[in-house]
């Protein structure tokens, strides 16, 4: 079956799009990826989701139109990926996270994705699978990080521990062991959600990111600084657990700006902390969280691009070494794209697509709901400006 996985992380720079085709059950591993895209967010599209996510109020009608922009976006990256290939035959969509608060107590989390499904299959006329999270949660969870199980079955080896570390806006990592030990994983802290911002703010809005760690390589970290954003809760609190922009957003930015500036720093050189928080927050999530270190550390999403990222990374885990996932043949752009198409394949087979052991959930449960196409006027094309 061809299937096309959608997503669009806490960076917010666009949609994800892996168009791939699947067969067999879980253990047969038959997964081909053909082509994936990165479709961006027309620019005021983008900034209303930003606002969303930093707290700003909506009223209930700009909140629907909101999830309806979204869908139709969402929507023309499916169109879009299939321009130049045999039609698909299914959509998994994550959507965009606008609200994510992990569980607390007795308190079950809450987590919004917005991009309804239902206005997916009927603008690409493809069955659409979307709500991913929301039965993880019920049954007690975190509902994230929900791509170890596609670590799981395509990155596990019998002679290697591996951790594989997405750096997309927030970091989070899949302990796979050689043994049969449990599966573990959970979110790491920031991954490029705060270098993004601080990109944004220095350069008056004319970048949105630090391409290749460039900027951040001419400055110079200030240890103290990462020392005292350590002490934060979040990163001593034991697995599961999962964050987002809730807690490593706009506030948390314009505290470490503002802590920064009492050390009379450069942008580049908080550009550099921002990068080596990034870095030494992995680093020391692994020595406090996992029962021994990995052989191997593989990256993916956005920042496995950012070369200083990466080299202070080799430099904190050596003699460990630090490569893309991209070099096993699972590719680190769309690796999460593609597992929410696998994930909803699995759905569609009934196939139970959460880790307990990752999320904290109290059982194996089916993620994910069903939007079957339902009305005859399918709109094959969609304008986006």
């Amino acid at each position: 079956m061809r299937v096309i996985g959608l997503i669009s992380g806490t960076s917010v720079d666009g949609i994800d799009g892996a168009l791939v085709e699947i067969s067999g059950s879980p253990g047969d591993r038959s997964l081909e990826f053909l082509t994936g895209a990165t479709i961006p967010y027309p620019a005021e599209l983008r900034s209303q989701i930003l606002d969303l996510c930093g707290g700003k109020p909506v009223s209930l009608a700009e909140l629907a139109e909101l999830d309806d922009a979204i869908a139709q976006v969402f929507a023309h990256a499916a169109l879009t990926l299939q321009q130049s290939s045999e039609p698909a035959e299914l959509i998994g969509s994550h959507g965009q996270t606008v609200f994510h608060r992990p569980p607390q107590g007795n308190q079950l989390g809450y987590s919004l994705q917005l991009g309804r499904g239902e206005v997916i299959a009927r603008l690409t006329g493809l069955t659409t699978v979307t709500n991913f999270r929301v039965a993880d949660i019920a049954a007690g969870g975190h509902g994230a990080p929900l791509v170890p199980i596609l670590d799981n079955y395509f990155l596990r080896h019998p002679q290697y521990d591996r951790c594989i570390q997405n750096l997309g806006g927030i970091g989070n990592v899949t302990y796979l062991p050689k043994t049969e030990h449990p599966i573990l994983g959970w979110d790491t802290g920031p991954g490029n959600a705060l270098i993004d911002l601080a990109v944004q703010y220095f350069s008056g809005g004319s970048q949105t990111y630090d391409r290749d760690g460039a900027w951040a390589a001419t400055g110079t970290p200030c240890r103290a600084l990462v020392e005292q954003w350590l002490e934060q809760d979040f990163f001593q609190q034991p697995p599961p657990k999962s964050t987002g922009r809730e807690l490593f957003g706009v506030e948390y930015w314009q505290r470490c700006l503002r802590e920064a500036e009492l050390y009379n720093l450069s942008p580049a050189d908080i550009l550099a902390t921002l990068t080596e928080l990034t870095a030494v927050s992995i680093h020391h999530s692994y020595y406090q969280f996992l029962p021994q270190l990995p052989d191997q550390v593989l990256l993916c999403g956005g920042g496995s691009h950012n070369h200083y990222l990466q080299q202070r990374l080799q430099t904190l885990f050596a003699p460990i070494p630090v490569f893309s996932t991209s070099e096993l043949g699972l590719n680190a752009d769309f690796k999460e794209a593609i597992a929410f198409a696998v994930l909803a394949y699995w759905r569609l087979l009934e196939i139970p697509g959460n880790l307990p052991s990752v999320t904290g959930a109290v059982s194996e449960v089916l993620l994910g709901e069903i939007h079957p196409v339902l009305t005859p006027n399918v709109i094959r094309s969609t304008s986006i400006t």
